[in-house]
């Protein structure tokens, strides 16, 4: 953890019994019916986590729904559409066929899942029960993902998956502003499955022990595993897929992430030489002038080239570099385990609705 992360987290920390205390009464409410919940007509399934960020849920929604569509569902995304300047009651980032909101309207995330996703709708909105319907009348989808959605909780789900970074796991295990997490770790008691996401031969025995720690406080909850896999790199300039061993060296790498270090480490994994790195805030806005800096600042140490993000490049379709640009692409693998699971509780709810 960056050591201003860490002292902002200390000076926090005497508010955090008041945020957590927030958090239980909220939910409390929830259960008491207090708040309206919303049942949809068909089933939802919810990928959240914990912690404030930097999971890796885009990819494993992005995974789960093109698993879904393979298996015969019609799935549909639902996003809260974070940092997008479009806040209409509903936000139709794409139906499917076309796309219709840039990021800078619809948000990063939302945006990346309706260009790699083709025939699955995303949809955005604040109150997330609107998009949901909006989705099962106007295109028919037939299953859910509510993406960030464990802390929404006026949308009733099927699944509650929640995700944990292998790499940095539960943070302090304090609740926010005094550490990581969005909620106490009471919360967990009403997901219904986690997965450890971006395990590697380093973190793996740390992500085990993890697992044993769920395992212990939540014995009759499952637990996964996934991991992703830098496959090769897109030339923004020339719109084609190169292999990694095509990348001219040494290159300048920037990214607007959660966890900018991971981007980091992963670009050296693959022997990626690069010549300085820019980390940048969380759903980073790029501007003409920060973008004027970081080509100055890669050019000043020698790159033959630029690589950012798949998630930071949707924000940057319009922009001109005059050095090569490329963006890292990933494949994600998920225990065989989870998709049985998740269609064993598909299969089940459809059993009790018959």
């Amino acid at each position: 953890m960056p050591d201003s992360r860490k002292n902002i987290y200390l000076l926090g920390r005497p508010f955090s019994p008041l945020y957590s205390a927030a958090m239980k009464l909220r939910f409390s409410l929830y259960a008491r019916n207090f708040f309206r919940r919303y049942k949809m007509e068909v089933p939802v399934i919810s990928i959240g986590n914990l912690t404030m960020g930097g999971t890796g849920k885009t990819p494993i929604v992005s995974y789960l729904a093109t698993f879904l569509q393979k298996q015969g569902y019609k799935p549909a995304i639902i996003s809260r559409g974070y940092g997008g300047a479009i806040d209409n009651k509903v936000n139709v980032v794409s139906d499917g066929k076309e796309l219709y909101l840039s990021a800078e309207e619809a948000g990063d995330e939302p945006r990346l899942l309706a260009e790699t996703l083709p025939g699955i709708p995303v949809l955005t909105g604040i109150v997330r029960a609107l998009p949901c319907r909006h989705a099962i009348h106007a295109f028919g989808s037939n299953i859910l993902l509510l993406d960030d959605g464990f802390q929404h909780m006026a949308v009733e789900r099927d699944i509650n998956l929640v995700l944990f970074s292998a790499e940095s796991l539960a943070g302090n295990s304090r609740v926010f502003p005094g550490g990581d997490l969005r909620e106490p770790v009471s919360a967990l008691l009403r997901s219904d499955a986690f997965l450890l996401t971006g395990t590697t031969a380093t973190n793996k025995e740390r992500a085990e022990r993890f697992a044993a720690l769920l395992r212990n406080r939540f014995p009759h909850k499952p637990i996964f595993f996934s991991s992703y896999t830098p496959c090769d790199a897109r030339d923004e300039k020339e719109g084609k897929t190169i292999p990694l061993s095509g990348l001219p060296m040494p290159l300048y790498g920037f990214c607007g992430i959660a966890r900018p270090e991971a981007f980091r480490k992963s670009l050296i994994e693959q022997d990626i030489a690069l010549c300085g790195f820019t980390s940048l805030k969380d759903h980073q806005h790029y501007t003409p002038r920060l973008l004027q800096q970081l080509q100055k600042d890669a050019m000043a140490t020698g790159a033959r080239g630029i690589i950012t993000t798949a998630k930071d490049m949707v924000k940057l379709k319009n922009s001109h570099f005059d050095l090569p640009l490329f963006s890292l692409q990933m494949r994600t693998h998920i225990d065989d385990d989870l998709k049985s699971y998740v269609l064993e509780r598909l299969n089940l709810l459809q059993r009790h609705t018959i």
